[in-house]
């Protein structure tokens, strides 16, 4: 078949323009060969049965999401959010969270319960408020989306480090060693880190910094509050979706005797398969709605930064 010189431009074109968009997407290749690696590692142990491979999984599948996103915030750096800058908030700024989280609620919360759980969103998004103020406070300027770029990679940094600590006591179960129970639970929290603290976090660092443009330096001010106080929220909704669909599952389809097991002790008893299904669902529609508040705040949030910011009004910013 003969090619002419137009159609091989066009096809020449075509292709370096195919190229070009996979050069822009470093993030897939490393989310790809991560992932590889991860179910190769899984694989691997259960066929071996080799105990040494177990922290390879438990750091593959912790870091393998949040490590994407830093590919994919590495790859949008300016002269303010450099490459070093992002990684500093999620090593620095993800480790200084889980370690004050940890300490803070060592001391204040003891109990899970729906206060305990609005404890726990509080502390852990002002913990993470504080490590990105830390981190951003000699900035040479602030924008919202810098700051929601870095508020992003110190929440992502906290949800590797936290997921890390999850998969290791998931291992542990009261009949042994589990590698299904740490494999599950690392496939889930892989699932389901980008609406967690990242995004949380996110909401919040873009609201410090655009109080800081207004006024040269971080400082907290109404809506940054507003906003930590929403982070917290959805935080504590997140946390608080088991709890809540137990409770409605035992109000709905629940017998006297669940019924008053569950106010004693806050166990839902032993439950039949559709009351299982039930809980199911509504632990999921929960877990969604809250994914899609997120979501849905954070997109026009950043659209709006966007626009502040080619309109040269951060300043201006709410």
């Amino acid at each position: 078949m003969t090619v002419s010189a137009g159609q091989g431009k066009a096809i020449n074109t075509a292709t370096s323009a195919d190229q070009s968009r996979r050069a822009r997407r470093p993030w897939l290749r490393v989310f790809g060969v991560g992932l590889l690696l991860w179910v190769a590692s899984v694989l691997v142990t259960f066929a071996t049965s080799n105990s040494n491979l177990i922290p390879t999984i438990i750091l593959l599948g912790s870091f393998l999401v949040p490590v994407t996103f830093v590919v994919y915030a590495l790859s949008h750096a300016d002269a303010v959010v450099t490459p070093q800058r992002i990684f500093t908030a999620f090593i620095i700024g993800g480790l200084l969270g889980v370690l004050g989280a940890s300490v803070l609620e060592a001391t204040l919360l003891q109990q899970p319960s729906g206060l305990g759980y609005l404890g726990v969103g509080l502390v852990e998004e002002a913990v993470k408020l504080a490590a990105l103020w830390l981190l951003a406070r000699r900035l040479p300027e602030y924008t919202m989306r810098d700051g929601i770029v870095l508020g992003a990679a110190v929440g992502f940094g906290f949800a590797a480090f936290e997921s890390a600590g999850y998969a290791f006591n998931a291992l542990f179960t009261s009949r042994g060693v589990s590698l299904l129970n740490l494999v599950e639970t690392e496939a889930l929290r892989g699932v389901l880190s980008p609406v967690g603290h990242g995004l949380w976090t996110a909401m919040v660092g873009g609201a410090l910094f655009a109080a800081a443009a207004r006024r040269g330096r971080p400082r907290l001010s109404g809506p940054v509050l507003g906003w930590y106080a929403l982070a917290a929220g959805l935080h504590a909704l997140w946390d608080a979706s088991q709890g809540i669909a137990a409770w409605w599952t035992v109000a709905l389809a629940g017998t006297p005797r669940q019924e008053r097991v569950f106010n004693e002790l806050g166990l839902l008893p032993i439950a039949t398969e559709s009351q299982i299904h039930l809980f199911t669902t509504l632990n999921w529609t929960l877990l969604v709605l809250d994914a899609l508040i997120g979501v849905l705040v954070l997109r026009g949030r950043w659209r709006r930064a966007k626009a502040v910011q080619a309109a040269g009004l951060e300043g201006l910013a709410p």
